[in-house]
């Protein structure tokens, strides 16, 4: 089996790895280019973007991540992770621009706003046809581009969303009891490894 990473520089990244081991998967943090080097999958949790983009610098990990993904490596981004892979970010924010979608961040509200929902899933990630969604200051996805399909939506929104070898949601998949969300990143990094 090969090594899933969790980007382990700010958010709730344990919490990822928590469930990717209760799964079954080999899971290691990634702080650095050389623990990127030893994986071949990659969560982008949830946390501060800003921050995390700081955090990136001093090992170049924007930059390598990038070219990780375009070759392929499968990503699961979740909430703030969505974010920096989006191609353009409201307020105006540097990102890593691999994911055709345009984000409003925060755009539910406040730390106070934070909800929990059911969101409404396609196939894709099996039955039943929704799933539990814990939203924290969460993006909102505003436009996306021919090659991103949706798997899942709350209300009109797209929250749920798949582009090639990334996987995205603007909740935190990791703070419910559903592994869907997970188990699919799985399969897209064993279909990119197969």
């Amino acid at each position: 089996m090969t090594a899933s990473g969790v980007l382990a520089l700010q958010g709730d990244w344990h919490a990822h790895a928590q469930v990717l081991k209760a799964l079954g998967a080999e899971c290691r943090p990634v702080r650095t280019a050389a623990d990127l080097d030893r994986v071949e999958s990659l969560v982008l949790p949830g946390g501060e973007s800003s921050a995390m983009l700081r955090l990136m610098e001093p090992e170049d990990l924007a930059r390598r991540i990038g070219e990780r993904i375009t070759a392929g490596m499968a990503v699961l981004a979740t909430c703030a992770g969505v974010i920096l892979l989006a191609e353009k970010v409201e307020p105006n924010q540097a990102s890593l621009g691999a994911l055709a979608i345009n984000v409003v961040r925060n755009a539910y509200g406040r730390q106070v706003c934070s909800s929990v929902e059911q969101v409404a899933v396609t196939p894709p990630l099996g039955p039943p046809s929704s799933m539990e969604a814990v939203f924290i200051r969460a993006p909102r996805i505003v436009g996306a581009g021919p090659g991103v399909e949706v798997l899942g939506r709350w209300h009109d929104d797209p929250v749920i969303i798949r582009q090639g070898n990334i996987l995205g949601t603007t909740f935190h998949p990791e703070l419910t009891r559903d592994p869907r969300v997970h188990e699919l990143f799985l399969r897209t990094g064993e279909d990119r490894d197969g």
